[in-house]
């Protein structure tokens, strides 16, 4: 059994639908990913399955149990994890302070428990532990607004991680980074994909085809084809495509 499925996903706003018949399934251990052409509902998709939105019609079940339409945050505690193309840190506090505010025993307690965890031994540990993790561990008390794009790009992939997920979602990572800062974000995924399950959607085709063990690709709201890289890469229609240029 799958460690998180869906089956039949629909969804749509107004009159458009952006959904329509997703099956998908991702198997504990591995690094998932889902590719597909702007507009296509890859990011659509991600909300659905995390949470962010409920979907008209289908079933999401993680390690067997029906989550679907239950609201993020109840995921989330269920041990699913993500990050958004669009980064939202908090520029005010340090990069050590942004994960503190992530960790499960601050979680639901609010922002004000920060300089109190600061001072708890144990929180500060695994804050750090998280941040040495993703490379910043000698950055832990500059600022968050101080660093540069591919290491906030890094902060962020922390902050999921404080979480201590089963399932780790991410959305776009290289979007905004140069070449230098998508070899350090490579190496920094083949590090973390031992320690945990990994879903990415990414339009870098030839970074997701380089790091996953297994691809969908996502048209028109629908599955079209999945398989591994080297599959893909002899697929007809991706071949046709520009995804298989780009790959």
């Amino acid at each position: 059994m799958a460690l998180f499925e869906a089956k039949g996903l629909h969804k749509r706003f107004g009159d458009q639908v952006v959904l329509e018949r997703i099956d998908l399934h991702f198997e504990a251990g591995r690094l998932s990913g889902i590719m597909g052409p702007n507009g296509a509902g890859k990011t659509t998709c991600f909300n659905v399955l995390t949470g962010q939105y409920r979907p008209d019609r289908g079933q999401v079940r993680l390690d067997g149990e029906d989550i679907t339409g239950w609201p993020a945050h109840a995921i989330a505690r269920k041990g699913v994890s993500r990050s958004f193309q669009v980064m939202t840190l908090f520029d005010d506090f340090s990069v050590l302070e942004n994960v503190l505010v992530a960790l499960p025993e601050v979680s639901g307690h609010g922002f004000n428990m920060v300089h109190d965890l600061s001072r708890d031994h144990v929180a500060l540990a695994h804050a750090l532990d998280v941040l040495a993790r993703v490379g910043l561990r000698d950055k832990a008390f500059e600022p968050a607004r101080s660093l540069p794009y591919g290491e906030r790009r890094a902060l962020d992939i922390g902050i999921a991680l404080a979480a201590e997920p089963r399932i780790l979602f991410l959305d776009e990572p290289t979007s905004g980074l140069g070449a230098v800062a998508i070899e350090r974000l490579v190496a920094l995924i083949r590090e973390l994909r031992t320690q945990v399950t990994m879903v990415i959607i990414e339009h870098d085709m030839r970074f997701l085809f380089e790091l996953a063990d297994e691809i969908s690709v996502i048209h028109w709201g629908q599955v079209i084809t999945a398989g591994t890289p080297a599959e893909l890469k002899a697929n007809p229609w991706v071949q046709a495509s520009n995804l298989g240029r780009l790959a």
